[in-house]
């Protein structure tokens, strides 16, 4: 049987063999999706002068009012270097609110201000219009079979902070 078709398996299931070719194809697809998912964003950000990892580390803020700096490195994956500068930047700007912690005074908790949880709210309606149309074109079947592969891709840590995000359980690791 050639390479690229679908095989039954042992237990009934579809198992999918797609050719390199057709691999790399989906590699370049999610580039250019990648592309056109920031652009809206990249566009508010950039007569701010903010680029890409501002718009991640607001995001994971509003997704966790009051999430510490520490967890915000582990969701993010960048240097404490890295992300001091950007939340400096979001601090000064009077975006993001940076408050000790009550049990251990070492922690800083971080909250988005109203200003920014307009801009938050800004680029999130910018990216979920995009990804409403693109769902609505794909069908419903798309959609879920777009998450499936999405989650397959993730690290199990990675797959583990994200179900702890979206606050249920990490049932397929």
């Amino acid at each position: 049987m050639a390479e690229g078709q679908n095989l039954q398996g042992h237990g009934g299931e579809s198992l999918l063999f797609l050719t390199d070719e057709q691999l790399r194809q989906g590699i370049e697809a999610m580039f250019f999706a990648y592309r056109g998912f920031t652009a809206d964003p990249d566009r508010i950000l950039q007569d701010m002068s903010y680029g890409r990892a501002h718009h991640r580390a607001i995001h994971f803020i509003n997704c966790a009012p009051g999430t510490t700096v520490n967890n915000l490195l582990s969701i993010l994956g960048v240097t404490k270097q890295s992300l001091n500068r950007v939340l400096r930047t979001l601090i000064e700007d009077g975006l993001v609110e940076s408050r000790v912690g009550r049990t251990d005074k070492r922690e800083r908790h971080l909250f988005l201000t109203e200003v920014g949880k307009e801009l938050e709210q800004r680029l999130s309606d910018a990216q979920r219009s995009r990804m409403r149309a693109a769902f609505r074109q794909a069908g419903p079947e798309a959609v879920t079979g777009f998450r499936r592969v999405l989650e397959a891709m993730m690290e199990p840590e990675m797959r583990r902070q994200f179900h702890s995000l979206r606050g249920g359980s990490d049932e397929r690791s």
